[in-house]
């Protein structure tokens, strides 16, 4: 049951990450609480599976770091380009800083 709760829990943080790319003005917020919750969400359900299924302990945590480390680092390359490519907001801070 344990397991089913975790699952549970991931699809929820799933559900709030495609509510949040819905509802958030710009690409720089939707871009957070888009890796943010799933990268939380995926967790859950990887945990979920290592409950039910322990055999496949070994391989779902081996996913679970790719995905810890990955999916931050995908979101800081998309943000980049995308301040690069000129999509900019009222305050810029990443601009100023650069002055």
């Amino acid at each position: 049951m344990l397991g089913y709760i975790f699952i549970l829990l991931g699809v929820l943080a799933f559900l709030v990450s495609s509510i949040g790319l819905v509802r958030m003005p710009d690409v720089y917020t939707r871009m957070h609480i888009g890796t943010k919750a799933t990268t939380i969400g995926t967790t859950l359900v990887v945990i979920g599976a290592i409950i039910l299924e322990p055999t496949w302990a070994w391989k779902l945590i081996l996913l679970a770091i790719f995905i810890l480390l990955t999916n931050p680092l995908s979101s800081s390359v998309i943000a980049r380009a995308t301040h690069r490519d000129g999509l900019v907001l009222d305050s810029d801070e990443l601009k100023e800083a650069q002055k």
